[in-house]
């Protein structure tokens, strides 16, 4: 890697041009300001950035000598409870206080929906994510599990009008709960008019019996499109807008008596264009990819070009959509969702810059710094689209423990603010509710963030992780998918949306909920993720645009605003619960039980690294034993290798058994990516493979990861392969 001088610091060189002759000209700053100030908050910041991570290791320390000093007793939870008080991982809970966020976007404020996370390293899927705002409601019915293939439905090659005819039974439906008819249905209307009264434009239904129909609620009529044929009616509901697309010529629309060709969904209200989880950056190129695509992005000429079937096709950001108001005023509506960034944690640094002494700096503070510095296109209005009409920049903070290292972030946001010229708070921070220490102190942690948070969610996959980590020594773990149904995961979810709402996030913050993560199963999402909406958070993760138009007609079930007013004052201390320990006990599983999960733990990470070392994958769909697809990133591997590493450690298997299923696995995925032409065996050497001995390390080496992260692993093994031409 080349590097040139800017500062004290030596950069390389590909992020030197991209920032020096892209990012930086048209924000008021001069470049050499830019590398004077990155390289002051690194001097300033990082050694409290390198005590932070001491911390997380002295105190797990202290937990493991805990267990250690106790494990032949029977574990006294009051007596744990105290000690984790008096080693400062639990800290007492402050009076009561409401969050002051001002600043703030509708699509966080004040609209309840789906929420995409994409990785920002392909372009091609950052478009289609942020142009997810609007989804079609039909083509997300026909290409799915949700409209059945029985009774001559199937989906094939052409047009299946049996199908069809399902989808549209189904969105009608789906429009008779969202925007109810006076009489009828919207199967029976035969045409849509808008008629004039008193100066204002009124909606009405010709029904196929000659009746007119009215909606229940007018003030549900949102708007229309179309000079003089009516091209389509905008209607509203719970603070989400859906557009019946009327076009009789259409060869959907003709087959309609009222020429209804699609239902638009507003759908991806918001997405997060991910550093993080879901990508594999692991150096220098690898950072200046992910930058210069949220650049693209946030001036609006990021574009992706791509073959499907014969066809070049060009993806670009949608523009906003146009309507007239029932007064008569031209309006429009966002064509994309509103953009949020998710940087990587405390702990990772980076080889895109090193410092005087040649050492890589923080890649968190790199992160903010760039992401600062390309949101100020956004705000000063130099771009196609505007992301925050509110004037923020939204970065969404992962894998932080406890109150200080949040109060550490919101300090160098004010850094970042005051030295690129950015108001106070114009930075808005999100807090991950994934880390132990985290659920444990949210309220406190939001305290520290209490002029800024706009976002805090659960994410069962790596508060597994840690939990799993952090309780080493205390056992053996109970079965993975066992954790979702123990008292303290139910209090962690539980207790996550009743602090938001204690803290008065209604009206200013999102509270979110996890991925689904079975993307070829939209009908069991249907089914069920309603549970989100329902437990009173206003977002929820959606593994793709499909999930987002099929997802977001919870939010039309459910007024979660409404839902929040019933919840508000239902907050109550949940600490004993979520301190609840999730150990085996006395019963322990058969041998065929513990092979088993071994098994379905290794295909699962296999699968997975497999594609991150080899090919640079940060996020795919890996099918499991059972050939089911299932959405996978670096959360679902910390917690398969996690847990393996716990039940090895503890004695309910051996190396040797481990070895062994990871050999027989490696056979199973290799023959389960035989199709993929870039796709490299682990079988045919063992030794060889950096993927295998990747999945090797992550398992052997554990319990020795700090906080059980996946990451130093990977970034090594996928260096390596690159290193040996591999990848």
């Amino acid at each position: 890697m080349e590097y040139v001088q800017r500062a004290g610091l030596k950069v390389a060189a590909p992020l030197a041009e991209l920032v020096d002759n892209e990012i930086v000209p048209d924000t008021g700053l001069k470049t050499e300001e830019f590398w004077q100030v990155l390289e002051q908050i690194v001097q300033d910041m990082g050694p409290g950035n390198a005590a932070l991570l001491l911390k997380r290791e002295e105190l797990q320390k202290a937990i493991d000598q805990w267990h250690l000093d106790f494990r032949k007793k029977a574990h006294d939870h009051e007596a744990y409870k105290q000690f984790l008080y008096d080693i400062g991982y639990l800290l007492p809970e402050g009076e009561d206080f409401s969050i002051e966020t001002a600043g703030v976007d509708e699509e966080i404020s004040s609209i309840a929906g789906p929420q995409l996370v994409v990785p920002v390293d392909n372009a091609r899927y950052a478009l289609n994510a942020c142009n997810a705002r609007w989804g079609s409601l039909y083509d997300a019915l026909y290409g799915t599990d949700v409209i059945p293939e029985d009774q001559g439905a199937k989906k094939g090659e052409d047009y299946n009008p049996v199908r069809g005819a399902r989808v549209v039974m189904f969105a009608s439906r789906f429009l008779d709960r969202a925007a109810p008819l006076d009489k009828g249905s919207y199967l029976d209307v035969q045409s849509f008019e808008i008629e004039s009264r008193s100066g204002a434009a009124v909606l009405q239904m010709r029904m196929k019996d000659g009746s007119v129909a009215g909606l229940v609620r007018p003030e549900q009529f949102a708007g229309y499109a179309g000079d003089g044929p009516l091209e389509a009616v905008l209607l509203r509901n719970n603070g989400l807008h859906m557009e019946i697309s009327i076009d009789p010529q259409d060869p959907v629309g003709k087959n309609h008596p009222a020429g209804i060709r699609d239902v638009l969904l507003e759908s991806a209200i918001t997405t997060i264009l991910d550093f993080e989880d879901s990508v594999a950056v692991v150096d220098a190129a690898d950072k200046n990819l992910i930058y210069r695509n949220l650049l693209g992005l946030y001036k609006g000429n990021l574009e992706a070009v791509f073959q499907k079937g014969n066809k070049q096709i060009t993806r670009r950001l949608n523009p906003d959509r146009a309507y007239i108001s029932p007064q008569g005023r031209a309006f429009s509506l966002k064509g994309r969702s509103l953009m949020l960034v998710r940087t990587v944690g405390h702990l990772m640094t980076t080889d895109a810059v090193l410092d005087s002494s040649g050492r890589e700096i923080p890649e968190g503070i790199l992160d903010t710094l760039i992401t600062a510095l390309i949101g100020r296109h956004d705000l000063q209005g130099e771009v196609k689209y505007r992301n925050s009409i509110a004037g923020s920049i939204y970065i969404v903070k992962p894998k932080m423990h406890g109150q200080e290292e949040v109060a550490f972030t919101c300090e160098l946001f004010s850094r970042t603010e005051d030295a690129l010229g950015l108001n106070r708070n114009t930075l808005k921070i999100g807090i991950m509710d994934e880390e132990r220490r985290t659920s444990l102190n949210l309220k406190e942690c939001i305290r520290r963030a209490a002029e800024r948070i706009i976002f805090i969610n659960t994410g069962f996959l790596d508060r597994t992780g840690d939990e799993i980590h952090t309780s080493m020594e205390a056992g053996p773990m109970v079965r993975k998918n066992e954790m979702k149904s123990l008292p303290w995961m139910l209090a962690y979810e539980k207790s996550n949306v009743e602090t938001g709402l204690a803290c008065g996030f209604r009206g200013r913050a999102q509270i979110g909920k996890g991925m689904w993560a079975k993307p070829d199963k939209m009908r069991e999402m249907v089914e069920s993720k309603i549970e989100h909406p329902l437990s009173g958070a206003s977002c929820a993760w959606v593994p793709s645009p499909t999930a987002a138009t099929l997802h977001v007609t919870h939010y039309h079930q459910v007024d979660v605003f409404s839902r929040q007013i019933k919840l508000e004052g239902s907050s109550r201390s949940r600490l004993d619960e979520l301190l609840t320990l999730p150990l085996l006990g006395l019963k322990h599983p058969d041998p065929k039980e513990i092979r088993e999960e071994l098994e379905l733990n290794a295909q699962s990470i296999l699968g997975y690294v497999v594609r991150w070392i080899g090919q640079g994958i940060g996020c795919s769909t890996v099918p499991d034993l059972t050939n089911t697809g299932l959405m996978e990133d670096r959360a679902t591997l910390r917690i398969s290798s996690q847990h393996i590493a716990n039940w090895l450690y503890r004695g309910l298997s051996n190396p040797e058994e481990v070895m062994q299923i990871l050999k027989n696995m490696a056979r199973v995925v290799d023959q389960q990516n035989a199709h993929d032409p870039a796709y490299r065996p682990m079988s045919e050497d063992f030794e060889s493979s950096p993927a295998f001995q990747a999945a090797c390390d992550l398992i052997f080496k554990g319990r020795l990861q700090p906080n059980g992260y996946t990451e130093p692993i990977l970034h090594a093994r996928r260096r390596e392969a690159k290193g040996r031409g591999l990848g």
